[in-house]
């Protein structure tokens, strides 16, 4: 990696410690710093222009999240994807994402799916303009609008929490050009089901929207782990 790349996008309304979070989360997110990639606290601390301190609380909190692993004698660093992982936060997805996809059908206003509609075509054209990150995103924005639509606060909750490790795979999913097109139309189904108000249909486009992921995620997985 080029460690020359990472920078600290200083926001004056955030604590230095959540500036120094963000800046290595996106960093791992974005592929900047590569899976297996040891997090070395004074290289780091340096390259960013901070103390030790808020490198340490940010290490801390990405293990939290998952995004870093603590090797004993070794120190951090940045956790691979397993199939297990991926496994295990796509069957939590699965079932939040059809429990949300029911209750939207039934609760969401007719601006709440003209708003879906717009963020679809912010998504199409963030996938003509090859921008995974916008990609990504934009695609993130869409599931945001069918949460907000349950009209209830403690799912949308619990999705939250789960964010920061989906972002992870989606990212993973949208790099892979071949599927850009099929994601396409499995949004459009879901927001043709939606402004139909077809619950079972809703679902069932939903499931499969989850299942391509999955099953692509971990072919891209199986192929890394074979070349390395």
């Amino acid at each position: 990696m080029d460690g020359h790349n990472l920078k600290v996008n200083m926001n004056e309304y955030l604590p230095l410690r959540d500036v120094v979070f963000n800046t290595l989360r996106q960093a791992i997110l974005k592929g900047e710093l590569g899976p297996g990639e040891r997090l070395m606290e004074i290289q780091l601390a340096e390259r960013l222009g901070v103390s030790r301190t808020p490198i340490r609380e940010a290490i801390r909190k990405l293990e939290l999240e998952g995004l870093v692993l603590m090797i004993p004698r070794k120190g951090a660093e940045v956790a691979r994807i397993s199939e297990k992982s991926l496994r295990d936060v796509l069957e939590i997805r699965r079932s939040l994402e059809e429990l949300a996809i029911e209750l939207a059908c039934q609760r969401m206003t007719e601006d709440e799916i003209d708003e879906l509609d717009r963020t679809q075509e912010a998504f199409r054209r963030a996938v003509a303009s090859q921008d995974v990150m916008l990609m990504a995103e934009t695609d993130e924005a869409y599931h945001d609008i069918i949460y907000k639509g349950t009209n209830n606060n403690r799912l949308v909750q619990i999705i939250n929490n789960l964010r920061e490790q989906m972002y992870r795979y989606r990212l993973e999913y949208i790099k892979d050009a071949d599927k850009r097109q099929i994601l396409l139309i499995e949004h459009d189904n879901i927001l043709k089901a939606i402004r139909g108000r077809r619950v079972a249909e809703a679902k069932a486009a939903m499931r499969e929207h989850i299942d391509n992921q999955e099953i692509t995620v971990s072919k891209n997985i199986k192929e890394k782990e074979e070349s390395n």
